[in-house]
């Protein structure tokens, strides 16, 4: 059995870039200076995790609608070669992390998978990305 080091792969974070007006950066700056948070990033963190939850339901209504898998999904090449040998192709919808382990070539993939929708982080090789690109919808 082959162990792959999933976690030395993942990224914990990924940066995103918010352009605020003066007069609302100057409001979080205040709540941070006043306490409230304990930096710009926090503030921005706290009001995410806030509107996720506000509108959970609606995020699980599109999850099931749209068949998306939530978490990690890790495809493997013993898993898309039994696909291959039921002639069979993976529509793949994943919210979070897929990852294609490095040892699947790219025509197993090409074989494998007929579309690839990942929100979130997708994890394979360059030359298995480049493989599907052509199949990889975001």
């Amino acid at each position: 059995m082959k162990i792959v080091k999933i976690k030395s792969k993942l990224p914990d974070t990924d940066k995103v870039t918010v352009n605020l007006g003066l007069v609302d950066l100057a409001q979080m700056d205040l709540l941070v200076g006043e306490g409230f948070y304990t930096n710009r990033t926090d503030f921005v963190r706290t009001a995410i995790r806030n509107l996720l939850q506000q509108h959970a339901e609606a995020i699980r209504q599109t999850v099931l609608r749209k068949r998306f898998v939530t978490g990690l999904q890790r495809y493997s090449r013993a898993e898309l070669e039994r696909v291959v040998a039921a002639g069979e192709q993976l529509e793949i919808h994943v919210l979070g992390l897929a990852t294609v382990d490095d040892d699947v070539t790219p025509e197993l993939a090409r074989s494998a998978i007929a579309s690839i929708q990942v929100l979130g982080a997708f994890i394979a090789s360059p030359a298995v990305k480049d493989a599907l690109a052509d199949r990889l919808h975001t």
